[in-house]
């Protein structure tokens, strides 16, 4: 049996820092300790003094195109930059080409990330108008939980009948994910952009058009929905100051029925990037304003956002280049998410131990993911070693999306991710990819 003991770390577990070693035993952690020492020859040992070790990322809402749009990405690219970024584990949406809307189509996603994925995986179920059924013969262990666009975005997987819609949060146990954009809302103010500008509107304007008030009721609509059924309901990217008063943190988030989450762009960017990066950072929900930035900052370190998340989703370079209209929404993301919330602790907007709960503790506890996200004897050795004080600059060269892009091209991050295990062993290790895959299926205590 493979052995690995990490000396001297920094580890960052359950709101704590402290200085330890731990001892890696196949594809587990057999022991967290002090001054612990090789009992054979065969134990690799690796001196991790002055770095931090944290538990391995769950990224719950990625899109990694596969199948159907590969020209964008694929499992094995965008999972291979997930590593690299101390992201060990992701949730992948539905909205590939075909749907992932049927049992068989799922279980097809899977064969795929267990030939071609370097980090674990799992997959939501889509639900549309017409699959109630397909949704009823799903297995609460068979997916990380069920997806729901209520606004259209990639994919044009929106469920817009109130009475399917009532039917699903009735009739599933899953915790039910939804994208929250009120469809007429935005009908309507893109028709008015379209007959002022055409179709190249100013991408300043997609904040106004894809608005404030298409979120807020879309989201407490699908909350009131959530009261009314007894539903377990997670409202995916938050973008607006407004929406963060419809979540509460009183609860503990183990019981908590009605949750939320924030992604990396949201927390980043602000509209006055526009000018700056342009399509680039189109996104739906749109990024809005500074003011949007600072009140979902205020939630997510009050306990009212619980989650937080990437929304990796890539297009290449030509599409993100056309007019407004025909650009498509969305960016990769799952290379860079931690290194950025880094950044923000080096800024002083959030601490080490609050970026371990929102990104690694808290997915792992609202899709019941089993003995991962965490840094404890009997769990996974899912670790990422993270050098705090080794600057490096985004590029086209080291970025390693397959569409060849990111939206932090340029930017300056203190913090490297230098050590990425998966499973007990080394996957990723100063910038090198082991030749191995040592991904797994995701597993749920449900």
């Amino acid at each position: 049996m493979k052995k690995t003991l990490i000396k001297n770390a920094n580890i960052v577990n359950e709101g704590a820092i402290f200085n330890g070693d731990i001892l890696i035993e196949g594809e587990y952690i057999k022991k967290i300790g002090e001054s612990l020492t090789p009992k054979s020859a065969d134990v690799l040992v690796l001196d991790a003094e002055g770095k931090y070790l944290l538990p391995g990322v769950i990224d719950d809402q990625v899109h990694f195109r596969e199948p159907g749009l590969t020209q964008k990405a694929t499992i094995e690219t965008e999972s291979k930059a997930a590593i690299a970024g101390g992201i060990t584990s992701f949730i992948e949406m539905p909205n590939t080409n075909p749907q992932t809307t049927t049992i068989e189509k799922l279980e097809e996603k899977f064969a795929i990330a267990a030939k071609t994925s370097s980090a674990n995986y799992s997959f939501m179920f889509g639900g549309t108008n017409d699959n109630l059924n397909e949704i009823l013969k799903l297995d609460a262990n068979q997916a990380a939980g069920l997806k729901l666009f209520l606004g259209s975005s990639t994919g044009n997987m929106l469920v817009d009948d109130p009475e399917v819609l009532k039917n699903i949060f009735k009739n599933t146990n899953l915790r039910i994910s939804v994208h929250c954009e009120d469809e007429t809302t935005i009908k309507n103010n893109l028709q008015a952009h379209i007959e002022k500008y055409g179709d190249d509107i100013p991408i300043s304007q997609h904040p106004i058009i894809r608005s404030e008030e298409a979120c807020y009721l879309s989201s407490s609509k699908a909350i009131e929905l959530a009261k009314e059924t007894g539903a377990r309901l997670h409202v995916f990217h938050l973008s607006t100051g407004k929406e963060t008063s419809l979540f509460e943190n009183k609860t503990p988030l183990k019981d908590k029925k009605i949750t939320a989450e924030v992604c990396i762009h949201h927390l980043w960017f602000s509209s006055e990037d526009y000018e700056k990066k342009g399509t680039l950072i189109k996104w739906n929900p749109a990024v809005k304003t500074a003011e949007d930035r600072e009140q979902l900052w205020e939630a997510l370190l009050d306990d009212r956002i619980d989650v937080i998340a990437t929304d990796h989703a890539p297009h290449t370079l030509e599409e993100k280049k056309n007019v407004y209209t025909k650009a498509p929404s969305g960016g990769p993301l799952v290379q860079h998410a931690l290194p950025a919330m880094l950044e923000m602790h080096h800024r002083g907007k959030i601490s080490i131990e609050k970026i371990v709960e929102k990104m690694c503790h808290n997915p792992a506890i609202l899709f019941d993911v089993e003995r991962r996200g965490y840094i404890k004897e009997g769990y996974f050795a899912d670790l990422v070693l993270v050098d705090l004080n080794n600057p490096w600059t985004v590029t086209k060269e080291n970025t390693l999306y397959k569409c060849g892009w990111s939206p932090f091209e340029g930017t300056t991050f203190k913090s490297r991710i230098t050590h990425t295990f998966v499973n007990g062993n080394v996957a990723y290790q100063n910038a090198k990819f082991s030749n191995v895959k040592y991904a797994k299926r995701l597993t749920f205590n449900r």
